[in-house]
């Protein structure tokens, strides 16, 4: 019987630090081979190192790219296929989360430049990302892609930003629409939406934001990254073939809905 992960190739938007590197982490520890990308060259150089060091240089692969440029994405997906095989497994982790000095910005002074710059990052990368493996997983009949959103897009926002809130609810309607269009083939597609997660994005726990966050959190801590990463890993397996179309809730308790 095949290992969970053999033969198995994922691709890991912003991999490079935070949630996307805690997946890459987790999905190479179940033998997947990993091709992961970030913005920043120097964050990507880390993580490879890291990641190779760990794995093996055979399993990885780390790009610096901008996932907004199609032309970009596309190339990376070209070289992932040439390297390995057609991506069976996306999760797209790659996001921006740009805060006002004071505070999280109103959508009556927000900057119309940076509005777009979080569209073109959060949810028109994720589309471009998906475009690129909905062909080849339908040939194959068989594929999982899990979009990571936030509990921003599933209540009312207390610290992110109005276009953080408006991409990250957004996805949910990728989601389904993606999930009709590729039913019937074997893929499934599902959407994490973590709570307050210790990464490099929420800062120190004891930065009086988080510290505000952890009052709020029935479990009376925040999030590690890899608590998203073991549940995205659950659903990019075969055992996870009847969960579709789903948000799951990631937070600790801080907001469940009816």
């Amino acid at each position: 019987m095949m290992g969970e992960g053999e033969d198995r190739v994922a691709v890991v938007t912003g991999g490079s630090s935070g949630i996307g590197l805690s997946v890459c982490e987790t999905l190479l520890s179940k033998g997947y081979k990993v091709a992961f990308f970030g913005k920043k060259t120097e964050h990507v150089a880390d993580a490879l190192e890291h990641l190779i060091l760990r794995h093996g240089v055979a399993n990885v692969m780390g790009r610096s790219l901008d996932v907004s440029l199609a032309s970009q994405v596309e190339t990376f997906f070209e070289e992932v296929t040439a390297c390995w095989h057609a991506p069976d497994t996306l999760v797209c982790s790659a996001g921006i989360s740009p805060k006002a000095a004071l505070g999280p910005d109103d959508c009556i002074d927000l900057d119309l430049e940076q509005w777009q710059r979080v569209l073109a990052v959060n949810l028109t990368g994720v589309m471009l990302c998906c475009r690129q493996v909905s062909a080849p997983m339908i040939a194959s009949g068989f594929g999982r892609i899990i979009m990571v959103g936030s509990i921003a897009g599933r209540t009312q926002p207390k610290i992110a930003g109005t276009a953080y809130c408006a991409t990250k609810s957004a996805l949910s309607g990728l989601m389904r629409s993606l999930m009709v269009q590729t039913a019937g083939h074997g893929i499934t597609v599902n959407l994490v939406a973590p709570g307050r997660i210790v990464t490099p994005m929420t800062g120190p726990i004891d930065h009086p934001v988080n510290q505000a966050a952890i009052g709020r959190i029935p479990v009376g801590r925040l999030g590690q990254p890899g608590d998203i990463a073991h549940a995205i890993a659950f659903l990019a397996s075969r055992k996870a073939g009847f969960i579709n179309g789903a948000v799951i809730d990631v937070n600790g308790g801080e907001f469940s809905p009816p």
